[in-house]
C-alpha cells in the first residue's frame, strides 16, 4: 500500500469521514423515525377521531341546522325561521324554570352532597371492625338503576306513603307534605332523591384519593401533637384537592344533564308548571311528545352550549393545576 493510499484508507481499512462533514445515513435514519411515529400517531387516533366526527360533530352539526327551522319531524325541513327558536325558548318562563332548577341541582349538589360525602369518606378511611361492609352499603344507591330509584322513591313518597307513615308514627304529622305534588317542596324532594342516589360515587371517589394519602405525613402530624381533625384539615384535605377538583367537575356536568331520575320520579303536571323540569326534561317534553323538533333541537344546543362554557371555566379556573391540556397550556 502507498502512502497515498495509507492517507486514503487508514489502519483496519474503514475511511474516516472528512472532519466537519455529518455522516450521509443519519438524517436519513431520523425522517424515517419520525415518519414511522407519524403513522403511529394516525393509525392509532384515526378510528377514534372517526367515531367522535360521526357520532359527535356530525349529530352536533345536524341539532344547529334543524333548530334554526320550525319543523314538525315530516319531510326535510323547509320553514327557515333563524334564531326565532332561540327567542322563543328564552321567552318561556317555564323553560327559565327549567334553568332555575338546574342551578339548583348544581349548587345543591356541590354544597350538601360534597360535604357530607367528604365527612363519611373521612370516618370510612378509619380503621374499625366491618369497615368493608360499610363501604358496601355506602355504594349501593349509586349501583342501582336510575328507573328503579326513581319508581323507588316515588312509591315512598307518594300520599300516606312510607314517609307520611313513618313522619305520623314518630309524631310529626305536621310535616308531612306532598312530596311530588307541591310547587314549592317538588324540587327539593328531588334534590334529596339526587344526592342520596349519586353521594355514594362521591365517597367511593374520595376514599380512593384518602388512599393515596402518605399515611408517613400524618403519623408525623400525630407525633407532633396534632389531633384528628387537625391532621384532616391541615394535611388530609389539602392533599385530597385534586379528588375533590375532579368530583365538583363531574356532579357539576351531570347536574346540568340530569334527566331519567327527574323524569320517571316527578309528574308530568309538575314539570308543565315549571316546579321539577330541567333542561333535559323540557327538550324532551317539547322536542319529542310535542313534536316540535326544531324547537327541541334548539334547547338541546343551549343545553350544549352552557355544559360546555360550564365545563371550559372550570377547566380553566380550578383544574388548571390538576390537568394538563389545550385550554390550560397556553395561559402558562
Amino acid at each position: 500500500m502507498t502512502s497515498t493510499d495509507r492517507t486514503r484508507f487508514p489502519a483496519g481499512g474503514v475511511s474516516a469521514p472528512p472532519a466537519g462533514r455529518r455522516p450521509a445515513g443519519r438524517p436519513s435514519s431520523r425522517r424515517a423515525e419520525t415518519r414511522r411515529k407519524w403513522y403511529e400517531i394516525i393509525g392509532l387516533t384515526t378510528p377514534a377521531l372517526v367515531v367522535y366526527v360521526m357520532f359527535v360533530l356530525v349529530p352536533m352539526g345536524f341539532a344547529v341546522y334543524y333548530s334554526l327551522f320550525r319543523w314538525r319531524g315530516v319531510g326535510p325541513p323547509t320553514e327557515y325561521i333563524g334564531f326565532k327558536n332561540y327567542t322563543l325558548a328564552f321567552q318561556d318562563p317555564i323553560f327559565l324554570d327549567a334553568l332555575r332548577n338546574n342551578a339548583i341541582i348544581v349548587f345543591g349538589s356541590l354544597l350538601i352532597q360534597g360535604p357530607v360525602a367528604l365527612g363519611i369518606a373521612l370516618l370510612l378511611n378509619r380503621r374499625f371492625r366491618g369497615r368493608a361492609v360499610f363501604r358496601l352499603l355506602v355504594f349501593v344507591p349509586y349501583v342501582l338503576a336510575e328507573v328503579t330509584v326513581g319508581i323507588m322513591w316515588k312509591l315512598i313518597l307518594a300520599e300516606d306513603g312510607t314517609v307520611d307513615a313513618l313522619l305520623r308514627s314518630l309524631g310529626l304529622g305536621s310535616l308531612v307534605q306532598a312530596w311530588l305534588a307541591d310547587l314549592d317542596v317538588v324540587i327539593w324532594t328531588l334534590l334529596f332523591v339526587l344526592t342520596w342516589k349519586y353521594v355514594g360515587f362521591a365517597i367511593i371517589l374520595l376514599l380512593a384519593g384518602l388512599s393515596n394519602v402518605p399515611h408517613e405525613l400524618t403519623e408525623a402530624a400525630a407525633i407532633d401533637g396534632a389531633s384528628w381533625w387537625q391532621t384532616q384539615r391541615h394535611v388530609t384535605l389539602p392533599l385530597l384537592g385534586p379528588t375533590i377538583r375532579i368530583w365538583m367537575f363531574l356532579s357539576m356536568i351531570g347536574s346540568l344533564q340530569v334527566f331519567d331520575v327527574i323524569w320517571v320520579t316527578s309528574v308530568p303536571a309538575m314539570r308543565s308548571l315549571g316546579a321539577s323540569g330541567t333542561m333535559a326534561t323540557y327538550m324532551v317534553d317539547n322536542g319529542f311528545f310535542a313534536r316540535l323538533w326544531g324547537y327541541g333541537n334548539a334547547v338541546a344546543v343551549i343545553l350544549f352550549a352552557i355544559s360546555f362554557v360550564a365545563a371550559l371555566l372550570f377547566q380553566r379556573f380550578l383544574l388548571r393545576r390538576d390537568i394538563e391540556g389545550a385550554i390550560t397550556k397556553g395561559a402558562n
